[in-house]
């Protein structure tokens, strides 16, 4: 077979396409009308963090000279011409959805209006509160020769504007003016009849900004809002230094170099031809749309409007696992058996538990427990620090390099030291995305080891938003690799092979293309063979061309990954590739392997990346009970029968809704509700 066949697709392009399937949600009449604006929320965020971070890297890279090709064979110059106009017919579908979504949102009683809709009553209302709310809050800026164009905050809105010549026959004179971002984005107007009515801030200031500048009307104004470089180079392989580069780091990002603008269509072209200059944006990296500026307003203000219940998806407790309820101590119920929990469907209350219960327990000796992302409450936090104020030995390795958490997570290293815990910041050169805890407890037959691993962040609240797993145990092989794992970590960062456990960089990658290429050997020698891996991204090029030789080779194999997927499936009709995007976020990473009919079950924190296997520190664990295993297959069987909130890759590269034929199944909904959910098509 040709080396062709085993051609990967840009991740760049694959992660649009994925943005694209985010978007589709907002048009989707199975979601509540509130919960399609948070959709295009999401779409709107999502690029934020796509810019900052991939097109970021790629035009730094393109402006220091390299050439280097990704795996797909496209030069960073060829990515780069893709991207943009992809971005741009994606933000024009974006704001087409916007228009059809507006009528239907008013229909409702949620009106959006614009300056020429306001009565007088209204604008004298508005002007009130100009005076009261939003001035104070403003600081104009004149750019001139003597007063240069300031250092201007990312992902913020800008009024730009021309003023009248200070004097006759003289050059129209340029300002700026910040748009708090302290406000609401949407000013709500009083209104009765349980209705609301609404104004975006921009447009308010726009009314009334004369006032900033002596009465001198603007001639024109330009709302902007511009995205920089966040992902930079830094020395992260001096330990004792990486809070202090981490600091820089964050620094750093205030002045990244710009690599995208967004403007109004249709927007002065004399202040668009300033700021390109003042700012150093090439035309391609302007981005203008048919709209407000950034959509994250229906995330953040609208979809938790009040009286408007009915336009949000029914509100859910999550189960509390029965081996939890009966109101015993946490590490009885683990003593009894291997406790799994499925979030958000199954509490995130024990996982919290045992963190808490661990804290307070005078029988509890050490606690070790790796870090992430966590809230910025965290009650897990809190109840290190308090078990280390109590004098049991504790270690924290919090991941400071975790993106856009480098500053909630170096202060909570602050704070748990401060509390007598032993605080790690990461492995020298790697970053730790594993997700474990360990306790030991002193019992009457000795010192017992009791482990959480899972596959989502020890967070609070995004285990209430994410669909991840979690596995409590005191299995003696699993609780001695979990001691070693920390005494490794947290000593020179060689991860020996354990006994269950594996590890990443230096097992796991060995590990998943062997059981790869038993399945492809049992296939070969006619005995069952089948994968069926869940993640959120698929992209290494070595573990893509071992499955697709297991594939050739007649191993049946279902992919369920959410994102960036660059596996070409060739037209292998065994070889298939879904997509789910729904009222959840699907994070868990699951791979089943056949294994000639005693199929081996493994959760991780790793998905199937170069980052993962190769730069991170990464558990793989396996889930070895029986019926832990059918709640893993039957969560995995709901998923490859989705055909409400599926999609799936066809021979193009492209994706489609899954058809609704015979019975309709959304996943999500089975998890929370069971088979009640599940309906004949109508």
């Amino acid at each position: 077979m040709s080396k062709k066949t085993y051609d990967v697709y840009n991740r760049e392009l694959s992660w649009l396409k994925f943005n694209g399937r985010v978007l589709e949600e907002a048009a989707n009449p199975d979601n509540p009308l509130l919960e399609r604006g948070k959709f295009l929320s999401i779409c709107a965020t999502n690029l934020d963090e796509f810019f900052m971070v991939r097109v970021g890297s790629l035009v730094r890279d393109g402006e220091a000279g390299s050439d280097k090709k990704d795996a797909s064979g496209m030069s960073i110059s060829d990515q780069l011409s893709a991207i943009y106009p992809a971005v741009r017919d994606q933000v024009a579908h974006q704001y087409a959805l916007l228009a059809d979504y507006m009528p239907a949102l008013e229909s409702e009683g949620i009106h959006f209006l614009i300056p020429a809709d306001l009565s007088r009553e209204q604008k004298e209302w508005l002007s009130n509160y100009f005076d009261q709310q939003i001035m104070p809050l403003l600081t104009p800026r004149a750019i001139d020769e003597k007063r240069p164009f300031p250092l201007l905050s990312a992902r913020r809105i800008h009024l730009s504007m021309l003023l009248p010549p200070a004097e006759r026959g003289g050059a129209p004179r340029m300002a700026l003016v910040q748009v708090p971002s302290s406000l609401p984005r949407v000013t709500l107007l009083p209104m009765g009849d349980g209705k609301v009515c609404g104004i975006m801030l921009e447009d308010v200031i726009s009314l009334f900004v004369h006032r900033l500048f002596s009465g001198a009307r603007p001639i024109a104004i330009l709302p902007f809002r511009i995205t920089r470089n966040t992902d930079f180079v830094y020395n992260d392989s001096d330990a004792d230094a990486l809070i202090m580069e981490m600091q820089k780091n964050l620094k750093r990002r205030k002045w990244g170099r710009v690599v995208r603008m967004e403007v109004p269509r249709g927007g002065d072209n004399r202040l668009l031809m300033r700021l390109k200059k003042y700012l150093d944006v090439p035309d391609e990296f302007v981005i203008d749309v048919p709209g407000p500026l950034h959509l994250d307003y229906f995330m953040k203000q609208i979809a938790s409007l009040p009286d408007f219940d009915a336009l949000r998806f029914p509100a859910f407790s999550p189960r509390v696992d029965a081996a939890f309820r009966d109101g015993e101590d946490v590490f009885a119920a683990i003593r009894r058996g291997d406790i799994l929990l499925n979030h958000p469907y199954d509490s995130f209350d024990p996982v919290v538990r045992f963190i808490c219960e661990a804290a307070d327990d005078p029988a509890v000796m050490a606690i070790k427990q790796t870090l992430y992302r966590v809230s910025g409450k965290s009650p897990i936090v809190a109840a290190l620090s308090r078990a280390a104020q109590q004098g049991k030995q504790v270690t924290v390795l919090i991941e400071v390099r975790a993106r856009f958490d480098e500053e909630n997570n170096i202060n909570w290293c602050l704070a748990l030291e401060k509390a007598g815990c032993h605080v790690f910041y990461g492995v020298p050169k790697l970053k730790t995305h594993s997700k474990i805890t360990l306790v030991v407890r002193k019992e009457n037959d000795g010192l017992r080891r009791y482990v959480h691993l899972a596959t989502g962040n020890y967070n609070d609240v995004t285990a209430r938003l994410y669909t991840d797993f979690g596995l409590f145990t005191c299995d003696d092989a699993i609780g001695r690799d979990a001691g070693a794992f920390f005494n490794t970590v947290t000593g020179y960062g060689e991860t020996a092979p354990m006994e269950k456990l594996i590890a990443a960089p230096t097992h796991l990658r060995k590990a998943i293309k062997a059981l790869i290429k038993q399945e492809r050997i049992n296939a070969e020698n006619g005995l069952p063979a089948r994968i069926t891996a869940k993640m959120n991204s698929l992209v290494d090029p070595k573990i893509i061309k071992a499955l697709t030789h297991a594939a050739d080779a007649g191993v049946e194999i279902d992919l369920i990954v959410r994102g960036i997927c660059c596996l070409k499936t060739g037209g292998r009709e065994n070889l298939r590739v879904r997509s789910i995007v729904g009222r959840f976020l699907e994070h868990s990473r699951i791979f089943v392997f056949e294994n000639a009919g005693d199929p081996k079950v493994y959760l991780s924190s790793a998905d199937w990346m170069p980052r993962n296997l190769d730069k991170r520190v990464e558990l793989m664990f396996p889930v070895e009970d029986p019926d832990l295993q059918g709640r893993i297959f039957a969560s995995l069987k709901d998923e490859l029968s989705d055909n409400v909130k599926a999609w799936e890759m066809k021979k193009s590269g492209k994706y489609k809704r899954v058809k609704r034929e015979g019975t309709l199944l959304c996943s999500q909904d089975a998890r929370i509700l069971g088979p009640a959910m599940i309906q004949e098509e109508q």
